[in-house]
């Protein structure tokens, strides 16, 4: 199973994501992702064996927990790019608001994943939400200039969960499927 823990986006965000994806609809080199599957990637996993499915699902339910974050709101907006804007490979929606809460989930989660086995991160945690990977630098240009005028702010959300999402590879592209939640307990009950 290739596994990853994400956030989410509603299935409401798809318009907007999709609306600001079609202002680079001009820059070739760029594949898109699926507005409809957008999400912010907490960790990547990888390919793992299922039978240690039961496992993994323990120990995030733990690093929830031990995060002690409160379902909050993200406010999506801004774009940005890595690694950078001379060599782009990746081009990404951002959050204004609600970072903090999702470091702080990031880092529990993995704490808890890398003493599972699992690989730690290579670069720091941004929170980012992909909307498509440049595969050749044909519309570089393009995306430096909307990159650098552009802010937009798409809409705000709350979070009240962290999911295993399962990406299974297919010729259309990646189909990504709920493997467990995890609700974010409010302290306040």
């Amino acid at each position: 199973m290739r596994l990853f823990v994400s956030v989410d986006l509603p299935d409401d965000f798809a318009e907007p994501v999709a609306d600001l994806q079609a202002e680079f609809a001009e820059a070739s080199g760029l594949k898109f992702t699926d507005p409809e599957q957008a999400h912010i990637t907490m960790k990547f996993l990888g390919d793992t064996d299922e039978d240690r499915v039961p496992d993994l699902e323990r120990e995030l339910e733990a690093a929830v927990d031990d995060a002690g974050v409160d379902p909050f709101t993200v406010r999506y907006g801004g774009l940005g790019v890595f690694p950078s804007l001379e060599y782009i490979s990746v081009l990404w929606l951002g959050v204004e608001q609600g970072g903090e809460q999702l470091a702080t989930l990031h880092e529990s989660i993995e704490a808890r994943t890398t003493d599972l086995g699992f690989d730690p991160e290579s670069h720091d945690f941004t929170p980012h939400v992909t909307l498509a990977r440049m595969e050749h630098a044909g519309g570089k240009e393009l995306v430096q200039e909307l990159v650098e005028e552009r802010d937009p702010t798409i809409g705000e959300a709350r979070v009240d969960e962290v999911c295993l999402t399962e990406s299974t590879l297919t010729e259309e592209g990646p189909v990504y499927s709920t493997v467990a939640s995890f609700p974010l307990e409010s302290s306040t009950n």
